[in-house]
């Protein structure tokens, strides 16, 4: 299974929590699967390369209130045109839960509507416990869990590498779930 992860950085925090993921998916021992991840900045590379990966892994930040990342901000029409049916997509999303409580996560949510609109599967839901914040548009409506890996590396960085961590072993997980049940 072929894992690309597609990402947007301004400050380089998007693409440090990127490189970790891919760090995990190269452990051995973290890694039962086995499986690689080739990082793309979307900058760089124009998004219909998402095409080429069975299983995708999309990155953005939050920016002020409630905006998305400028890289992100330049592709977004080009989000309308990706054929993500059969897709297996996982989010994780950065933002500032203190400096914008009223929008933290807003990106990742507003992403995670642009990959469903496109019939994305998504995995990698992740509990909204041990932040605080007062609303966010990455909340699903049922669970009250973010579409995916929340990271605020303003206000909680001590705890980015664990959260790392744990969501790559879920996303394995899943995706062995996924596997067993095709």
């Amino acid at each position: 299974m072929k894992i690309g992860l597609f990402y947007g950085s301004t400050t380089c925090y998007t693409e440090m929590a990127a490189e970790k993921i891919q760090q995990h998916f190269t452990d051995a021992l973290l890694n039962p699967l086995e499986l690689s991840v080739e990082l793309f900045n979307i900058k760089d590379i124009p998004l219909n390369k998402i095409a080429d990966f069975d299983l995708v892994i999309l990155g953005i930040s939050t920016w002020d209130y409630g905006e998305i990342q400028e890289d992100w901000e330049s592709h977004w029409a080009d989000i309308a045109d990706l054929n993500l049916s059969g897709k297996i997509i996982a989010l994780y999303g950065m933002g500032d839960q203190i400096g914008y409580t009223d929008w933290f996560q807003d990106a990742l949510g507003m992403l995670h509507e642009q990959v469903i609109a496109q019939d994305g599967f998504v995995i990698g839901f992740w509990d909204n416990q041990g932040y605080e914040f007062a609303a966010s548009k990455a909340l699903t409506d049922d669970s009250g869990q973010f579409v995916g890996l929340a990271l605020d590396e303003d206000n909680q960085y001590q705890l980015s590498d664990e959260r790392i961590s744990q969501w790559c072993q879920q996303i394995q997980q899943e995706i062995a779930e996924i596997i067993a049940g095709e």
